[in-house]
Order: structure tokens, then C-alpha cells, then sequence
């Protein structure tokens, strides 16, 4: 129980750091991190279900993340060039500018200053990728056949 709750505690902690920061950019977290993956591929654009995967989160919270930044004219919506049943998510220019702002922020007052040493961090990440891991949370990529 000790564990646990020191886990969930710490969780609040930094959750409630990284809002703090995103407060004045009327993100939360969920839409930074929508951004942030956009912004991460090559043309800005994401399958809607690509992105529920990724992220690791219900398809309804994409949609729900999506509807936001849309209104806010951070991302759009457009039709899949190739698959007519997919929709892809389209990082806007102002979505390109808010996450670059919000990075930088949340990289010199959260990210780079989490309040532990780096071997602790590394250790920490350790443990908790193969807890994620056991509980099915993730996989290891599959092993590529070889190409005949």
C-alpha cells in the first residue's frame, strides 16, 4: 500500500506542476500532449486512430481532445487521402506555434527540474517500464520478418 500511494501522490504532484504550467495556455494536459504527438510527425497529421493508439487512450477522449483544439483553431479535421474511413488530425500553424511555446516552457520549469538525480530518474523509469510492461500496458515492438 506504501508504494502505491506514494505513486499516486507523486503523480499529483507533477501533474499538478505541468497543469500550473499549461494553465496560461488554456491547455490541459491531454491537448499539450495531442499537439506534442502531432508536432512530432514529419507533415503535422495523424489518423485519428493512430492517435488513440499512441497516446494509449480511448478513441472517445481523442475525439473529445480533438473537438477542443478544433474549436480553438489548433488542429482540423480533413479526410484521409487514401483510406475514406479514416480521418486524419492536422496540426494548424497556431498549434505549431502553442506547442513550441508550452515545450520550451514546460522543459525549463518542469521537465528538466523533476526534484530527483538522474540516476534515480533512470532507475525509476526502469522499474516502471516493466511494471507498464507486465501489466500489458505496452509491448515490445515485434521482431520484422526478413524480407525475401
Amino acid at each position: 500500500m506504501a508504494a502505491l500511494t506514494s505513486i499516486m501522490r507523486v503523480q499529483q504532484l507533477m501533474l499538478a506542476r505541468v497543469e500550473a504550467t499549461l494553465k496560461a495556455y488554456r491547455l490541459s494536459f491531454a491537448r499539450y500532449e495531442m499537439l506534442a504527438l502531432l508536432s512530432f510527425t514529419r507533415d503535422g497529421a495523424l489518423p485519428m486512430a493512430s492517435a488513440s493508439a499512441r497516446l494509449q487512450v480511448h478513441p472517445t477522449s481523442v475525439t473529445n481532445t480533438v473537438d477542443r483544439l478544433e474549436r480553438d483553431g489548433l488542429v482540423k479535421r480533413t479526410a484521409h487521402p487514401t483510406d475514406g474511413r479514416a480521418t486524419l488530425i492536422v496540426l494548424q500553424d497556431a498549434g505549431r506555434d502553442l506547442v513550441a511555446e508550452t515545450t520550451t516552457r514546460l522543459n525549463g520549469e518542469v521537465f528538466t527540474e523533476l526534484g530527483l538525480e538522474q540516476d534515480d530518474i533512470t532507475q525509476l523509469i526502469r522499474i516502471l517500464a516493466r511494471f507498464r510492461r507486465s501489466a500489458g500496458d505496452f509491448m515490445d515492438p515485434p521482431v520484422q520478418p526478413e524480407p525475401l
